[in-house]
């Protein structure tokens, strides 16, 4: 995109009359060289030629301070490079002679270049800057990552269309950097005329690509939750703002974890490698209360990677910490449960532990008057944590491998935690931004974590990748480091093995130029199934109708075929049309004489399937229509009750039934009544010897012809006569006694 004469005039004009009033003239020299820059490339972006040189920085060549724009690239892109030769202290010339000398040349084609060679310089830049400490305290660094995402979804200069020639000035309340440190770009209104619109917005593809360059920022199995998570209120689009006050709160977050476990250390007697997740109870209108049996006491709870720590609240201080492990196995189980005074359970706000070091479940509630979200959000933090060691275990990940896993989970609570105290926001179903909780719910959630797994075993870990198996070939793997331990150890959460890691490791990110991660095909294919599930259980919540006689009145219609063809046999083997119940008599028993029973059950499957493969064939995935069911006439609540009380009582009657049944039987089998038992042990003698020796098609054949001819005119009165019989001889039986044994009652705990 040019730039007006006219326009460049102007803003000439005004950075003069902004540098006769400066009370400083050390720079006027460079800035007399970038007017005459400006004047010869104005045809190319402005923003790649303007930087506020830093001090360290005044010893660079020219070619680092106004690096020439790409051709290749769009302003916007350039703008992005030129900073990120600032950051890297190299012209773009030397970077674009890295890019084609160090990637394949599959990156490197002509319709992926701008793109691929935007993400090599931005992701040198942004690897450099992470590692800082207070990189997420660095306005410059906010805006630049946003800028990335920005310049990735127009990379080339022919599908450009992002760039602005006038932007609102960048308000002095989003930065934490003063003036002086600042980008030329954001420091004042008269900044160059083609800059980054501080209204445009990122979309989802951008940001799931960028994002997770930075592990702090986001992670690749739940980028897309955070996506949806900052945009639920801009229609799917970011606005900077927004991600803005995203990290600012993610960096406070982190700075307060490192504040309370530097006092948490001595009193809570932490490992080395153990960090501080959240702490809660802290706060007097806001207690946790922990619930042993039917005492509770208040106090404080804290959450680490490693372990739950209360400290029950004494006379004005915390008592000695009651440590509850979640990192070895001791079939550890956490859920939501109920709680109240006394042991009754009213309430739902608590969460409960259990495991074999603890003789009864331990409770700990979160009291408040809305909703029961304190307890939600630490019952997801809490089974993350729990969750992150049962993968360790499950794989069988050790040393710095284990770290790695664990880092991840650390990240995530942080990240929940930002969003959460920034937002508002709260997890729900699919909506969590906790990476192993994810799992558990999405489908081939397992795969995901299998294929995260796969690309832990060829970490590059300390000494000469010990970490690696034997059997693993890392010649076929990519290699992959502790990019989450690294990110931790640069934020201040240092410890031995992070900094053995941190000295031996070349930091290789997930995300690669050119590249997809095998783990973000995982994720996006079990993404593409929960969307399916997602669509299927709408049409389940849309079909869903209340009322017992209701749904029985659906049930009816869905299964008409099949009763209308037991109504057919029915009445065939009541013999009112002699004829036809004949003609069925015979073919039955031809079928069953020339074995070709057998065949009956496939053939219903293959007819079935013939039916369908027919709608699928002519329907060509058409709306199906609507399945039509005339309701039976509305009742009231109280009718409805009775409705529901007389079924309950059907049923009851029916397991009664089932009881005596078995209660008789046993009776026969312990020969309380002793001729009934003789009769039924001969009887059962000859079933045994009637299936040993006759053909099993004959047996099929006898009592198809006993069934279906039972109503026949010459039988009907023999069989009533003889299934009489038969049913008073059962009404004979007695039933086995029962006892019943009221349990004793327990002692009341302590």
């Amino acid at each position: 995109m040019k730039t007006k004469p006219t326009k460049l005039n102007r803003f000439i004009e005004e950075m003069e009359m902004e540098e006769e009033n400066d009370d400083t003239n050390n720079n006027g020299s460079k800035f007399g060289g970038m007017w005459e820059s400006i004047l010869r490339n104005h045809h190319h972006s402005l923003k790649s030629l303007f930087h506020r040189n830093k001090p360290d920085l005044d010893a660079v060549d020219d070619s680092v301070n106004s690096p020439k724009p790409i051709p290749q690239l769009s302003p916007i892109a350039n703008s992005v490079v030129s900073r990120c030769c600032r950051i890297l202290g190299a012209s773009t010339d030397e970077l674009q002679h890295a890019f084609d000398s160090e990637l394949p040349l599959g990156v490197k084609e002509l319709l992926t270049y701008a793109r691929n060679l935007l993400e090599f310089c931005s992701f040198k830049a942004l690897h450099k800057l992470t590692r800082t400490s207070d990189y997420l305290r660095d306005s410059e660094f906010r805006r630049l990552t946003f800028d990335v995402m920005l310049a990735w979804e127009a990379p080339s200069v022919h599908t450009d269309q992002l760039i602005t020639t006038e932007t609102p000035r960048f308000r002095k309340d989003e930065t934490a950097v003063d003036e002086d440190d600042a980008s030329l770009f954001y420091s004042s209104s008269t900044n160059m005329a083609v800059q980054v619109d501080d209204k445009k917005t990122v979309g989802f593809e951008a940001f799931s690509r960028i994002a997770p360059v930075c592990i702090v920022i986001a992670d690749i199995i739940t980028v897309h939750n955070l996506f949806d998570a900052l945009t639920s209120s801009s229609g799917r689009r970011l606005h900077f703002l927004v991600y803005d006050k995203y990290l600012r709160s993610l960096d406070k977050v982190i700075r307060n974890s490192k504040h309370v476990l530097a006092s948490s250390v001595g009193n809570l007697q932490l490992a080395e490698e153990e960090i501080v997740l959240d702490v809660d109870g802290t706060i007097p209108t806001q207690p946790v209360l922990q619930h042993i049996g039917i005492a509770a006491w208040p106090g404080r709870l804290t959450l680490t990677n490693y372990a739950l720590y209360f400290e029950s609240l004494g006379v004005g201080v915390y008592e000695k910490a009651v440590r509850y492990d979640l990192g070895t196995d001791m079939k550890q189980v956490i859920k939501p449960d109920l709680t109240g005074p006394l042991g009754a359970r009213l309430f739902d706000k608590a969460v409960m532990y259990k495991s074999t070091s603890v003789a009864e479940p331990v409770y700990f509630e979160f009291p408040e008057f809305k909703a029961n979200l304190r307890r939600d959000y630490w019952l997801d933090i809490s089974l993350e944590i729990l969750r992150a060691h049962v993968l360790v275990r499950k794989f069988g990940l050790k040393d710095t491998q284990k770290s790695e896993i664990l880092a991840r989970a650390n990240l995530g609570v942080f990240r929940y935690r930002a969003l959460k105290e920034a937002f508002k926001f709260f997890s729900s179903n699919y909506k969590t931004l906790l990476a192993f909780n994810l799992a558990e719910t999405l489908p081939r959630g397992d795969m995901i974590m299998q294929t995260l797994s796969n690309s832990l075993t060829n970490l590059i870990a300390v000494s000469g990748k010990r970490d690696i198996p034997a059997s693993v070939d890392t010649k076929k793997q990519p290699a992959v480091s502790p990019a989450a331990v690294v990110a931790l150890f640069c934020l201040g959460f240092k410890s031995k093995k992070a900094v053995d890691i941190y000295e031996e490791t070349t930091v290789i990110g997930d995300i690669r130029v050119g590249e997809i991660n095998p783990l973000e095909v995982a994720v996006k294919q079990s993404l593409m199934d929960t969307g399916k599930a997602e669509a299927a259980q709408a049409t389940v919540d849309q079909v869903k109708v209340e009322g017992i006689d209701t749904n029985v009145a659906v049930m009816k219609e869905l299964l008409f075929p099949v009763i209308e063809s037991a109504n057919r046999l029915q009445l065939l083997a009541s013999w009112k049309y002699f004829y036809r119940s004949t003609a069925f008599l015979l073919l039955g028993c031809y079928v069953i004489i020339r074995g070709w029973i057998q065949y009956l059950l496939p053939s219903i499957f293959v007819f079935i399937a013939i039916i369908m493969l027919w709608h699928r064939h002519f329907r060509k995935g058409g709306s199906l229509e609507a399945f039509t069911v005339t309701p039976p006439p509305n009742r009231n609540a109280v009718e409805q009750l009775l409705t529901l009380q007389e079924a309950i009582t059907q049923f009851e009657s029916c397991i009664q039934a089932g009881n005596i049944v078995l209660l008789k039987v046993r009776a026969l089998l312990l020969a309380i009544l002793p001729q009934a038992t003789e009769k039924v042990a001969l009887f059962l003698f000859f079933i045994a010897v009637v299936l040993a020796f006759v053909p099993p098609k004959y047996i099929i054949l006898v009592i198809f012809v006993e069934c279906y001819t039972r109503e026949m005119p010459c039988r009907k009165e023999s069989s009533k006569r003889w299934i009489r019989r038969v049913r008073e001889w059962w009404i004979k039986i007695p039933a086995a006694p029962v006892e019943l044994v009221k349990p004793e009652e327990s002692k009341k705990r302590k």
